[in-house]
């Protein structure tokens, strides 16, 4: 049963169409077979690609990853990238119709050759280019650029055609969108691959640089004894311009080659770049290869022979006619034993990683740690003048209510006393109001006893009588005040004491 927005292919038989023939390679989970369309007769391949029947299953390949390649297929036409011409699918397969290319790898080409001059060898990495520039302009990156996958349409005509193959890694590069895997052949990845970094375009570009270094050469500038000896050359861009293998390389091909090797993605060349390279827009040799006119056949022999010592190396362990379908089944079969070396790198890659982010966490703890004792110091020592500051406060208050008590205690001392005073004023007040109505009644047998002379000097007695009145009454207020005063004072003096 067909999941939502999976891609539909043709469900009409394959065999039905195509008459199947020999079998060209096979591959993990891949068949490819020469076939010849019946309605034409025009040969094909036909590519039989094995389904993952379940999730749980590690047989076959993923319907996605199926989809992934024949939509990016679907999408070129141009004349240095293989086409798709139809698919088809069944039960157990898909099945792609893709154009025939049966010229052989590029490299096993000029190994055969005689000679081969940096010429030639710009029109060859031209097309190359050709083909990468149209994918880089629809943003397809290929991913998997390396010799095996640099093919030639027909070797027996005068200038054989380009052919970019095997799409299988290929990715449509979305704005906004990271991606990252590791994949590939370990002698051709970029650093960002290895690295587990976002990847883009500028990978395949990489790939191209290694690629014209063995041209030139017939050595690979980054392979080591192990792969992981080759992934540690690639992550430190550790390679070099051999006098033995460069000495009559011309400065701009190695000027382009070292722009393309570089582990920068930013100040890596970009396609477009690589296409207006002086290298590549001239057509004639450059001078200096020119000088030893006498050795250019030696000189190209020399490199020839290194290439096709690069190639037999290659193909060591396959059957000598091998098309390059049986070399892509051993590269994918090397391909999966370094994937898991790579794994293991990757493990180690990324245990330093967590080892440096470990040391990181221990040295910020180590700094809060030592930030928070010092803090932590700061706080006791505030409280304690805190604490010795509450302590005063509690000792002048427990002092301030002493000497309130001892004022509220004098206070109703001389109050005590004043109302004793008060009650002795009144006493005292009293006893002379007796005494001077005493007084007043002597007066008024004064006054009855001298009438007449009274009446002779009246206003003279009541003047007289007057002014005794006053005196008195002054005297009674003073003596009562002096008294109230002298008790006061007493009191005010027994509370100082």
């Amino acid at each position: 049963m067909r999941s939502p927005g999976m891609a539909v292919f043709k469900q009409q038989k394959v065999e039905d169409i195509y008459e199947i023939g020999e079998e060209l390679g096979s591959g993990q989970f891949a068949i490819v077979k020469k076939c010849r369309e019946k309605s034409t007769g025009v040969e094909y391949a036909a590519k039989f690609i094995k389904k993952r029947q379940s999730r749980a299953s590690r047989r076959g390949v993923r319907r996605e990853e199926i989809e992934r390649e024949v939509n990016i297929l679907q999408q070129i036409q141009h004349a240095n990238i293989i086409k798709l011409h139809d698919v088809y699918e069944n039960r157990t397969d898909v099945v792609l119709i893709l154009e025939l290319v049966s010229g052989g790898e590029l490299f096993d080409f000029l190994a055969q050759k005689e000679s081969l001059s940096e010429e030639e060898a710009t029109r060859f990495i031209k097309e190359i280019l050709d083909g990468v520039n149209y994918l880089h302009a629809k943003k397809i990156a290929h991913f998997d650029l390396k010799p095996e996958n640099i093919m030639l349409l027909d070797k027996n005509i005068p200038i054989p055609h380009i052919k970019v193959i095997d799409f299988g890694l290929a990715h449509k590069i979305e704005d906004g969108v990271e991606f990252k895997n590791i994949f590939g052949t370990p002698e051709f990845v970029a650093p960002e691959i290895v690295n587990y970094e976002p990847l883009g375009l500028a990978a395949d570009m990489w790939s191209i640089g290694v690629i014209t270094y063995i041209l030139l050469s017939g050595a690979s500038p980054f392979l080591g004894e192990t792969k992981q000896e080759t992934l540690a050359n690639i992550t430190a861009v550790n390679y070099e311009f051999d006098e033995e293998f460069f000495s009559h390389t011309s400065d701009l091909a190695k000027d382009f080659i070292r722009k393309l090797l570089v582990k920068d993605t930013r100040k890596r060349l970009t396609i477009q770049d690589a296409l207006t390279h002086p290298w590549i827009t001239t057509h004639q040799l450059i001078e200096e290869t020119k000088v030893q006119e006498n050795k250019k056949a030696e000189n190209s022999q020399l490199k020839t022979k290194r290439l096709k010592e690069y190639t037999i190396k290659c193909h060591s362990s396959m059957p000598p006619n091998n098309t390059y379908i049986n070399f892509e089944r051993f590269a994918r079969v090397v391909e999966d034993i370094s994937l898991v070396e790579r794994g293991f790198s990757t493990l180690a890659v990324s245990h330093d990683s967590l080892q440096e982010d470990i040391d990181a966490l221990v040295s910020i703890y180590n700094e809060k740690e030592a930030w928070y004792k010092e803090e932590n110091e700061n706080v006791r020592h505030k409280l304690s003048q805190l604490k010795y500051e509450h302590r005063k406060i509690e000792s002048l208050k427990k002092h301030l209510q002493d000497d309130i008590k001892t004022v509220g205690s004098s206070l109703a001392s001389v109050t005590g006393k004043y109302i004793d005073l008060k009650s002795q004023y009144e006493s005292l007040s009293q006893e002379l109001s007796e005494e001077l109505r005493w007084i007043q009644d002597l007066m008024s047998s004064f006054q009855l006893e001298n009438g007449n002379e009274a009446c002779v000097n009246g206003n003279f007695g009541s003047v007289f009588n007057k002014d005794i009145n006053e005196s008195l009454m002054e005297l009674l207020n003073r003596s009562c005040c002096e008294e109230f005063l002298a008790g006061l004072n007493l009191d005010v003096a027994e509370s100082s004491q």
